[in-house]
């Protein structure tokens, strides 16, 4: 095993010297206006609101970008979409990039749109589990997802509690409503930042453990994500639509309700309360916890520990290359010497 993740350090090291170029005046100037493609990971939600509110104040035309968001027919659309050219942009995981680079799908993560996880062991009612070590013998509800079957196990072998003694049921994505029906005596998968929120906005006292908090690496939940090689002729409309994003995220750190006025525009179906309180939730991890890096940043040493973690879970069929897997050098301020160009 520590032969196979020898190449991880070496990939640590050459990323690193990549950063190095360091932080540069950006000195690009927006062309005429061109098309650009995004994807969600889901239907319109609190996650998103930064993204509406750039495309209600007009911060992606200023960048000269026509910005088309696309809702995914489906949570498994976004990479495939991505990867048949049908979109300049997704949002996914930073698990799910990696396994789709694991079967050899040539994407990247350009930025981090959510940087820790957001994904949750949750309970509710009088026997809500408060500790992972009260997992022993019940009932866990998930959505089917491989990486947080190995999630799960993960939190129970640091509790001390022998993993064959809980059940892992597959409710798919109707986590909530297994909870509150009792079919299952708790989940792993709903988001603190939403279904938390919900779950306490209607006074259901839920329990909640970060998995982040409970034996799993961090990783950033969301990224947007796009092919390599789109990234070399392409790479400044990119560097365009990230700048836009970084802006609108500034000011929905200012006004989080700039963000949820136009994302009820987009899905009128939405609670307005639910996502103004879940959009405040999730301004923290909106930013990298070091501020003196740009919106989106993403730490190539966090990545690293992350992909051997999905290594030594088996997840992933051979060694990852975690400094192929992500670049920050598109993000503001970043990856350019001072006349402009890449380093």
């Amino acid at each position: 095993m520590i032969r196979r993740l020898a190449p991880l350090a070496a990939a640590l090291v050459a990323a690193l010297a990549l950063a190095a170029c360091g932080e540069k005046r950006e000195t690009t100037a927006p062309p005429r206006t061109q098309p650009l493609t995004l994807v969600l990971d889901f239907f319109p939600n609190a996650d998103h609101a930064g993204i509406y509110a750039a495309q209600a104040r007009g911060l992606f035309r200023r960048q000269g970008l026509d910005v088309k968001i696309v809702a995914p027919p489906d949570p498994s659309s976004p990479l495939k979409l991505l990867e048949a050219g049908r979109a300049d942009l997704a949002i996914t995981y930073e698990p799910e990039l990696f396994l789709a680079r694991d079967k050899g799908a040539d994407v990247v993560a350009v930025a981090a749109l959510v940087q820790r996880p957001l994904t949750s062991v949750m309970s509710v009612g009088k026997r809500a589990i408060a500790r992972p070590v009260q997992l022993a013998g019940k009932r866990v509800g998930t959505a089917g997802i491989p990486y947080q079957t190995a999630e799960l196990k993960a939190i129970l072998t640091k509790a001390g509690v022998d993993p064959g003694s809980v059940t892992p049921t597959n409710v798919g994505f109707n986590l909530v409503p297994a909870m509150l029906s009792r079919k299952v005596d708790a989940t792993l998968g709903a988001f603190w930042n939403y279904e938390g929120v919900q779950l306490q906005r209607e006074r259901k006292n839920p329990r909640i453990i970060r998995v982040d908090r409970a034996g799993v690496p961090t990783y950033s939940e969301l990224v947007l994500a796009a092919r390599g090689p789109s990234l070399g002729e392409g790479g400044e409309k990119v560097r365009r639509f990230l700048r836009a994003l970084a802006q609108a995220h500034a000011l929905l750190r200012r006004d989080p309700a700039a963000g949820v006025e136009p994302l009820l525009r987009a899905n009128p179906d939405l609670d307005p309360g639910l996502q103004l309180a879940s959009v405040r939730a999730t301004l923290p991890v909106f930013f990298p916890a070091d501020r003196s890096k740009p919106w989106g940043y993403m730490q190539t040493a966090q990545w690293v520990r992350f992909a051997r973690w999905m290594l030594e879970q088996r997840l992933l069929s051979r060694t990852p290359d975690p400094a192929g897997a992500l670049t920050d050098e598109f993000l503001p301020g970043q990856g350019l010497e001072p006349n402009g160009r890449t380093p």
